[in-house]
């Protein structure tokens, strides 16, 4: 092929979906920072909901079902309303390569369709990305066990799953926060990580990670994340963002980072970021973790005049959760009508064999003495003349309630009676 008959592409193309009341306040306040600039949808099965936000590109499920009144809370009830919603949600995930899905898990809309529209879009071939903010506790068990379960289904839907935990986003803030404080805190943090690997991705840096290592690292890991998030300027601002990270809630006490399996650091900063504050955030960080799985991107932005900003994304759980057949098989059969039970079962393991045992021959009295008879001489012929059936001395027990039922009668034979007896087979 000539050279000028190539055209490859030369962007990345992202999208950011908010799915339900928490996931669309989110895309409005994502839609006011840089990412505006980015494709931008919202999903919802509440009509009105969708009109009061200025995001145009809306799509409503469940018109027919709930006529645009929503879930009501009902994870399942939007799940099926997703489902029945399936060509208009792949048309908007449509020719996309990295979906990031934002929703908030506990209730109706968010709980149960995001997972389907993360299976429609992974069968486009996009890189889903999913964000879930989790309530607070005082919110109630009963959508924390949601929450949970939500989880659990949208990690086995998309390729991986940042969670924002509201009750964590309480600790970032004074005791005397409001409550729309907390929110706009725990949308900013989420706004900040979306902007860090999308500029990661994007951005020209002194080290660079693109789409495709990215996508090797995440596809089908289904993994489990937390996304952490801080910025720092003036005279060593390296080591003020490895301290505020370590102090950060998020993180508690650094636990996260040492239990993570993988480690993706993204830093941004202005043209003034050197090499010797990216070995010592590098250092910093990497004294913090066990795995070898440590992956650092970096990249420029002049807007950032003289902040130094880095996104941390520990992944835990990096192994398919199908391997997990206990926790994972009652979770997959919820989400799809249709499970290949085979799947659940190990092929490689042999099945036993049939303990099938033929019956014996029919036959006599009489024609079991005349098989003894032509026995080769020895103890059995000896001993033949002097074979005898006989009762063996037994209690005989009651059979209770079943005492005054009919014999069970087939072809004339009575079942209830021993078969060596009824066939006048002799025991030795």
């Amino acid at each position: 092929m000539a050279h000028d008959q190539i055209s490859p592409r030369a962007e990345l193309r992202v999208k950011i979906i908010g799915v339900g009341g928490a996931g669309c306040n989110a895309l409005e306040h994502i839609a006011a920072t840089e990412l505006g600039r980015l494709p931008l949808s919202i999903v919802h099965s509440h009509a009105r909901v969708l009109q009061q936000h200025s995001i145009t590109d809306r799509v409503l499920v469940g018109a027919n079902r709930t006529h645009g009144l929503g879930a009501g809370g009902d994870s399942d009830l939007a799940r099926v309303m997703a489902e029945e919603a399936a060509g208009e949600l792949r048309d908007l995930v449509a020719d996309t390569d990295l979906l990031f899905l934002v929703c908030g898990l506990g209730g109706g809309t968010g709980t149960g369709a995001t997972p389907v529209i993360a299976t429609v879009a992974k069968a486009t071939g996009a890189l889903v990305i999913a964000v879930a903010i989790t309530p607070f506790e005082f919110e109630g068990s009963r959508r924390s066990k949601q929450a949970q379960a939500g989880l659990q289904n949208l990690r086995s839907a998309a390729d991986a799953v940042i969670c924002v935990p509201n009750e964590k986003m309480c600790k970032l803030l004074p005791a005397d926060a409001t409550i729309l404080q907390t929110f706009a805190r725990a949308n900013d943090l989420l706004a900040q990580g979306l902007r860090g690997l999308w500029q990661m991705l994007t951005r020209p840096g002194l080290i660079n990670v693109d789409f495709g290592y990215l996508h090797s690292v995440l596809r089908g890991r289904h993994t489990e994340c937390t996304l952490v998030a801080e910025c720092a300027a003036g005279e060593n601002r390296a080591q003020k963002v490895i301290e505020q990270l370590m102090n950060n809630p998020l993180v508690i006490n650094g636990s996260v980072l040492s239990e993570a399996d993988q480690v993706l650091v993204s830093v941004v900063a202005s043209d003034n970021l050197t090499v010797a504050e990216i070995s010592q955030l590098t250092d910093g960080i990497r004294r913090q973790i066990d795995t070898e799985d440590f992956v650092l991107g970096t990249a420029l932005d002049r807007s950032l005049e003289d902040k130094l900003c880095v996104t941390l994304i520990l992944s835990k759980g990096g192994k398919n959760p199908s391997t997990d057949l206990e926790t994972v098989a009652p979770m997959l059969r919820q989400t799809s009508p249709i499970v290949d039970q085979s799947y659940f079962h190990d092929a490689s393991t042999p099945r036993p064999a049939p303990r099938f045992v033929a019956p014996p021959p029919e036959t006599t009295p009489e024609k079991t003495r005349e098989l003894l008879d032509k026995q080769p001489s020895g103890r059995i012929l000896r001993t033949a003349s002097k074979w005898k059936q006989e009762l063996l001395a037994l209690e005989i027990v009651s059979r209770g309630r079943f005492e005054k039922s009919e014999p069970t009668i087939h072809r004339g034979a009575d079942l209830d009676v021993p078969t060596y007896v009824r066939r006048g087979v002799p025991l030795n």
